[in-house]
């Protein structure tokens, strides 16, 4: 599976933001999507998974304010960011794992769980 991810820019705090990844593989309805965000120094932390039956989970750094969504038609799987913070900076990946089932409840946030990755979009938050 290949993944494209799009959509990051630069923002006042404050703004919102949704990011996309289009996926280029067949099957997108198997998979769990993540995404996931390095900030400059810092360590890659998962920020919001949806399981192929949209289930969903969230870091508790961006509970309440991101929204992960997907549209399996389309092969587009969103981010929807609100309340954006300097502390939200980063380079925003999108992720995917297969999970054999399009009713699985399997979510993660970890990055070894995922095999596949788009290149990055950058999201800056300004004060």
């Amino acid at each position: 599976v290949q993944l494209q991810a799009s959509g990051g820019g630069l923002v006042q705090t404050g703004d919102s933001l949704r990011l996309s990844c289009v996926a280029s593989g067949y099957n997108m309805a198997y998979y769990a999507i993540a995404w996931f965000r390095q900030a400059p120094g810092k360590e890659r932390e998962g920020v919001a998974c949806i399981s192929s039956s949209h289930d969903t989970t969230y870091a508790e750094s961006v509970k309440g304010r991101f929204t992960i969504s997907r549209d399996n038609d389309k092969k587009t799987f969103y981010l929807q960011m609100e309340s954006l913070t300097p502390g939200d900076t980063a380079v925003y990946y999108c992720a995917a794992v297969w999970s054999g089932s399009t009713s699985s409840i399997y979510k993660s946030l970890r990055q070894s769980d995922f095999r596949d990755w788009g290149q990055g979009t950058l999201v800056t938050v300004s004060s």
